[in-house]
């Protein structure tokens, strides 16, 4: 661990790899265009780097460099114990949700259905609450889903919190995106640690009284290691694959269907997905289309 004294104030930052210090560099340009000077430069250092560093969800990276701005409105970091996450106030969603999966996680717990608003974000903005959904013909669908949290309560109402959630057509909802999720889960009961990113774009209507915005497209990245592997150390030979599915009803169950490659899905989203990664490795991850395991 590394100790940094700035203008009097003693900053310690775990720099546990060369990734770090581009992040550091990442954030300097974003505090730069930001305009953060003297105290708002020191208020705004321990988000953008020690949650980013710390979360075991943010392990590949934080792929749109959020931050905990409420400037940054339509790019705001949530980091917490069960997932992190950026969001998009205009659209009334997350852009894009990051977690770890493992044994660890999968328990027993019911679910537990309680939909409703998060208020870890500014008082100022609009919260989109659990009946907002009501009457649109979409589904309240999870980006993290409820059975890839069922250790606790704790956990499994986390995913309830209405930034994980998204209007999401039922046949993807409850088929297509459906059968990956438990496909994701069964590779961790084959003894995998997942890393996994998922989120949306695109879409013109709007529900909720025009607060909440239809993706077209819903995404998934999924990163499968062997237990106790370091994103850093990934192999050209890992588990790696990603999905791009179109949120409506005109679709096929089958989610293989919709395999992309992660290169695409960047063009596609402008996010920089796996960026811990060595350069060499995740050019010839992201650039292929690898069928997973059956």
């Amino acid at each position: 661990m590394a100790c940094r004294f700035l203008s009097g104030y003693r900053m310690c930052l775990a720099w546990d790899s060369v990734n770090r210090s581009q992040r550091l560099s990442r954030w300097l340009v974003s505090a730069v265009a930001l305009g953060l000077t003297g105290c708002g430069w020191l208020a705004s250092l321990p988000t953008t780097i020690l949650d980013t560093t710390a979360s075991p969800h943010l392990q590949f990276g934080n792929p749109s460099d959020a931050i905990a701005d409420p400037r940054r409105a339509d790019n705001y970091l949530l980091v917490g114990r069960d997932y992190a996450l950026s969001y998009n106030a205009s659209r009334g969603t997350a852009n894009w949700v990051s977690w770890k999966l493992s044994k660890a996680n999968l328990g027993s717990v019911n679910r537990q259905d309680d939909f409703r608003a998060d208020d870890r974000l500014p008082a100022a903005w609009y919260h989109v609450d659990g009946n907002d959904y009501r009457g649109s013909g979409y589904d309240r669908g999870h980006l993290v889903p409820s059975a890839d949290r069922t250790a606790d309560e704790a956990s499994n109402s986390s995913t309830f919190l209405m930034t994980n959630i998204i209007p999401q057509a039922s046949k993807n909802n409850r088929e297509t995106w459906r059968e990956l999720e438990e496909y994701c889960r069964e590779l961790v009961n084959r003894g995998y640690e997942l890393y996994v990113i998922a989120g949306v774009y695109g879409g013109s209507k709007q529900i909720a009284n025009q607060r909440v915005t239809v993706p077209s497209q819903t995404w998934k990245v999924v990163a499968a290691l062997t237990p106790g592997q370091h994103p850093e150390r990934v192999t050209a030979d890992a588990i790696v694959f990603a999905v791009d599915v179109p949120n409506t009803n005109r679709i096929s169950s089958d989610w293989r269907r919709y395999q992309v490659s992660i290169d695409t899905l960047e063009a596609k989203t402008q996010l920089d997905l796996f960026e811990v990664l060595p350069d060499a490795i995740e050019a010839m991850l992201e650039s292929r289309i690898v069928e997973p395991p059956r």
